[in-house]
């Protein structure tokens, strides 16, 4: 399965074999896109589907392996389902014929362990209703809606749907703004977006597109030029820019041209405050000055690209973090989703990308282990505004 590279809401299917998760899939796009079968563990590792669910729009439904698999292969594919826990943001529990015995209980402990909203469907009802102990078990117990339902006649779906609605959080299908809240009707964003060796042949790159969509969706008007040209620009400009956001990597000149009464800020903190731990970044980013050596940090970027010699986050990075320590740093670098090799309490600091590729929740549930675990954590922008020595003014938008 491929992770993230989809900010789309995610929502996770689990249950014991056969129990129908792939036809509930079916029942809730009125289309064959899962494949269903009377045999047990016909879906083994998780698949995803893209899907319209009214109400909330574009989502993507994660059709897991059945939690009572056996076997050493079936136990690792119980693993690969649970590992979707990290990436979604809410979870069906499908159960059948009133079972609710060890195997749902664990993984209604990881949904709680992993913070994560769920509701169960009792599935199957044309064959079997939900008895009312097991009700009354699961509305004491977990505080949780379940449904009965059936997929072969799906009498009840809008209930299901509403259902899923209302459990999901807002968070992951309303976007909060990027620039919304900075600006006001007419005003003018200049960004500044360096065509260098990352830049996509002929196209910008995700944050300047999402970024120039939030500026016009709130009746802003957007500016686009290149680090060269900010100067002479603003020269010209009338009316002068109330918000310039930058690339992260050109920093100092976007704080030489920019007046320091125009608030400047880059697209990788702008990201960073609607997707990311924002408070956790500002207090992990000072962690930069108390560095020592041989310690590690540890890069994660959301989204697997082609490497250049100007990577930022394997090249630029760790060379601006080496210049500003003076310190003997070690570095690791996890792309996309990947699993993260060494110990989380193996690094010293994260930083973490922008995260444009990925969802909100994807990247909570890649930083938790080091918070939890009392590492500092950063931001690509934060990092290299702090370490240029203009840290105070790119966050000033958002504290002011």
């Amino acid at each position: 399965m491929t992770k993230g590279r989809d900010t789309k809401p995610h929502i996770g299917i689990f249950g014991r074999r056969n129990n129908g998760k792939s036809s509930l899939i079916n029942a809730l796009t009125g289309q064959d896109i899962a494949i269903v079968s009377e045999v047990a563990g016909t879906t083994t590792d998780p698949v995803k589907k893209s899907i319209e669910i009214a109400g909330i729009g574009p989502a993507v439904m994660i059709d897991t392996a059945g939690i009572d698999d056996s076997g050493e292969l079936g136990m690792k594919r119980v693993g690969k389902s649970k590992d979707v826990l990290k990436i979604i943001d809410l979870a069906i529990l499908v159960i059948s014929k009133n079972k609710f015995d060890e195997p749902e209980k664990n993984l209604v402990h990881d949904f709680q362990t992993n913070d994560l909203p769920y509701l169960i469907i009792h599935n199957k009802s044309d064959e079997e209703e939900i008895s009312q102990e097991l009700s009354a078990l699961i509305g004491d117990k977990y505080q949780v809606p379940v449904v009965n339902f059936s997929t072969l006649y799906p009498v009840n779906i809008k209930e299901v749907i509403d259902l899923i609605e209302k459990t999901i959080p807002e968070t992951a299908f309303r976007k909060q703004t990027l620039v919304g809240d900075l600006i006001g009707y007419g005003d003018v964003v200049l960004l500044i977006t360096p065509i260098d060796t990352e830049a996509p042949e002929g196209r910008m790159i995700l944050p300047q597109m999402q970024v120039i969509r939030d500026v016009l969706d709130n009746d802003g008007i957007a500016v686009v030029c290149k680090e060269n040209e900010v100067a002479a620009f603003l020269n010209k400009m009338n009316p002068k820019p109330v918000l310039v956001i930058t690339d992260s990597q050109v920093f100092p000149k976007a704080d030489a041209a920019v007046p320091k009464e125009i608030w400047l800020t880059s697209f990788s903190i702008v990201l960073a405050r609607q997707k990311g731990d924002f408070i956790s970044y500002m207090k992990g980013t000072p962690h930069l000055s108390k560095l020592c050596d041989g310690d590690r940090i540890l890069v994660l970027e959301s989204c697997t690209h082609h490497i250049s010699c100007d990577d930022i986050g394997r090249v630029k990075i760790p060379k601006w973090v080496a210049r500003f320590t003076g310190k003997n740093i070690e570095f690791d670098v996890v792309a996309g989703l990947s699993k993260i090799s060494r110990p989380i309490t193996d690094y010293a600091l994260v930083i973490q990308c922008g995260g444009c590729m990925i969802t909100r929740k994807q990247i909570h549930s890649r930083l938790k282990p080091a918070i939890d675990a009392g590492i500092p954590v950063t931001n690509y922008g934060l990092a290299i505004a702090y370490m240029h020595g203009i840290y105070e003014r790119a966050i000033a938008p958002f504290t002011k």
